[in-house]
């Protein structure tokens, strides 16, 4: 297994493990003695990446390149370094402008942070000039500058915002009023003339403007209904390929899925393409002579250590096959065990030398799955002899079961359909007789 994290570059690396150990010939000299690999995650299917004494250098893409064998994947991470720096420092600088200059900086910021005034009610100010730098460890250093005109303001607050985590440090000073330079008495005639001739201009302006804002209200209407029909064909374009590749990546991971299919204990609905489907129907006087018959209701019983199968019914087998039997091929059937409390579930092979189907149990060979109340068992059973091939643990009841026979490689495979998930097989079985489906409502009779 090989496992490289990388930056742009393939080599040298952030990290290589190989052959169940880390390798520092390759790596990076910014990230020796500061990653390893979490071990503890490999076993469930991670290969984790960790970074100590993290720098600002370490932002960015990572890319993991995974290797097994003749099996390879990659995949990249986006890493987000955030860097909290020192909390804003804000003096005056001197009268300017009418006004006072007031400074903002702060150092230790990662990535480039937001600077904000704002006055005493939180309304924003416009910053008069802004700079960043970074110093040898890549961390801003931020300086805003701000010139106060209005001498009410009283308090003037600057605050600086991380872009990705947005946590803020502020920090806030008093502006005095007597600091404020004095208005000229031509000022103060200016100031009051302004606003009138402003509104008068505005007054002159209004017609014109009306008309060349109705213009232009019937402009944005085209444009706007001409990307709503470029926006709904796009909408449309891209649904169409996002389906095809859905379409592309479900045939590729089925033919992956043939390829090994035999190995795979996954997806039965795949594995049925494999196998034909057998043709069974439900024997209805045999199933209302299960339902009947008092015997059927007794229950296991613990009086000797002899193991046996008891059944007055013959095998008592709902289940007729329309066809003469299995002999060879790669078959499948399904069953509905929701409503069953206790079933049995498999086949059972005719002795080879046996021309007609045999009545006699001790002469039949069965391999089935078992249900008895919560209990599931996986059994063989022959020439009177019973054997317990394993316990099964099974959270949720199976609603349907599908059994996927094998002749030529002797492999009998029970799968819950509802949960797609694989129930047990028989891969140890070797076949020589005819083959048939088996199914009873009740489990097999044993007294243990």
């Amino acid at each position: 297994m090989h496992i490289r994290w990388h930056r742009a570059q393939l080599s040298p690396a952030v990290l290589v493990y190989q052959n169940g150990q880390e390798q520092s010939g390759e790596q990076m000299l910014e990230y020796r003695g500061r990653t390893e690999l979490v071990r503890d995650s490999i076993s469930k299917g991670g290969v984790a990446l960790l970074i100590q004494h993290v720098r600002a250098s370490d932002h960015g893409q990572y890319w993991c390149h995974f290797k097994d064998g003749h099996s390879s994947q990659e995949a990249v991470v986006e890493l987000h370094v955030i860097g909290l720096g020192s909390v804003p420092r804000v003096h005056m600088m001197g009268p300017e402008d009418g006004g006072i200059r007031v400074l903002c900086s702060a150092e230790g910021w990662f990535p480039k942070p937001r600077v904000q005034w704002s006055d005493m009610m939180g309304v924003k100010l416009q910053s008069l000039t802004e700079s960043h730098t970074q110093d040898e460890d890549g961390l801003f250093h931020v300086e805003a500058s701000l010139v106060v005109t209005d001498s009410s303001l009283g308090n003037v607050t600057c605050s600086i915002q991380n872009p990705l985590s947005g946590q803020e440090k502020v920090s806030a000073i008093f502006l005095p009023e007597p600091f404020f330079p004095r208005m000229s008495p031509w000022k103060a005639a200016l100031v009051g003339t302004v606003p009138v001739l402003v509104l008068l201009l505005t007054g002159i302006s209004y017609i014109g403007w009306r008309e060349h804002e109705a213009k232009e209200r019937e402009v944005k209407k085209r444009k706007k209904e001409s990307q709503e029909r470029d926006q709904m064909e796009n909408e449309k374009e891209l649904a169409l390929k996002a389906k095809e590749n859905l379409k592309e990546e479900l045939e590729q991971r089925k033919a992956l899925y043939r390829l090994v299919w035999k190995k795979a204990l996954l997806y039965p609905d795949w594995r049925k393409e494999q196998f034909q489907p057998a043709t069974v129907t439900v024997n209805q006087e045999i199933f209302h002579q299960n339902n009947s018959d008092p015997e059927r209701k007794e229950n296991f019983k613990e009086e000797t250590h002899d193991l046996s199968l008891r059944d007055k019914q013959g095998d008592c087998n709902l289940i007729t096959l329309n066809q003469q039997d299995f002999t060879s091929g790669k078959h499948y059937w399904e069953v509905d065990v929701k409503d069953a409390d206790e079933w049995t579930l498999g086949i059972y092979e005719n002795p080879t030398d046996s021309r007609e189907l045999s009545k006699d149990l001790k002469n039949k060979k069965f391999r089935v799955l078992e249900k008895k109340g919560c209990e599931y068992r996986a059994l063989t059973y022959y020439l009177q002899n019973i054997s317990l091939q394993e316990c099964l643990l099974i959270k949720k009841c199976p609603q349907k079961i599908v059994i996927f026979l094998d002749y030529e490689d002797n492999d009998i495979s029970f799968y819950d359909m509802t949960e797609g998930t694989h129930i047990f097989s028989f891969t140890q079985a070797s076949f020589s007789g005819s083959l048939y489906p088996y199914f009873n409502l009740k489990p097999m009779k044993l007294s243990l």
